[in-house]
């Protein structure tokens, strides 16, 4: 079964549902070489070979457990990703992560715009009932992006994550769709889901 595809702009920024054909832009564009200081904020290495990228990219897009989606500036480049993971429709339930690639993207609202995006999607679109992720404690702006958008902090993994040779909290984060349907204005969803 395909996957649904989706897509919005925003000031002339993109983001939409990835494709095999932005395999080569994908890792061209972002990994050539990868921002040390997203490696770092994203607990990643800071090298990947060219078949590493590509060929993960490319798996996750067969992957009927997951939806990524790219984050283009107005040129049309690749700045980012924004995925939803490890989506259990039992449970209706997902992970969430979103990865602004180039330092002078941050701090401009664009990861704020597509977190929302990328959760209305789950829980409008795919009637999810809870999308959960994990930050790391150093990671202040994505800590305050994340508040925004309305995910609730409901743990600490306490000196669970390296920085610099130090030890660091990783923060367990949820929100629920009660949560989203609360700050989209709108009454609670049914108790069904649409997985």
């Amino acid at each position: 079964m395909a996957k649904q595809q989706a897509a919005w702009e925003n000031a002339g920024f993109v983001l939409r549902s990835a494709r095999r054909e932005d395999a080569e832009a994908y890792y061209r564009q972002n990994y050539c070489p990868l921002d040390p200081e997203i490696a770092r904020l994203t607990g990643c290495r800071p090298e990947f070979s060219h078949d590493e990228v590509t060929g993960f990219f490319l798996a996750c897009l067969e992957d009927e457990s997951r939806y990524d989606f790219l984050i283009l500036d107005p040129a049309g480049n690749i700045i980012g990703e924004s995925v939803l993971n490890e989506i259990d429709p039992v449970l209706r339930s997902a992970n969430f992560r979103i990865a602004i690639f180039h330092s002078e993207a941050c701090g401009r609202g664009i990861g704020s715009w597509a977190i929302r995006q990328t959760c209305g999607f789950g829980f409008d679109t795919l009637g999810l009932h809870r999308i959960s992720l994990d930050v790391f404690a150093f990671n202040r702006r994505a800590l305050r992006a994340y508040r925004k958008a309305g995910f609730r902090q409901e743990g600490v993994l306490r000196d669970a994550v390296l920085d610099g040779g130090r030890y660091a909290d990783d923060i367990l984060m949820a929100m629920l769709e009660q949560d989203w349907q609360a700050m989209q204005g709108r009454p609670p969803a049914a108790e069904h889901g649409k997985i």
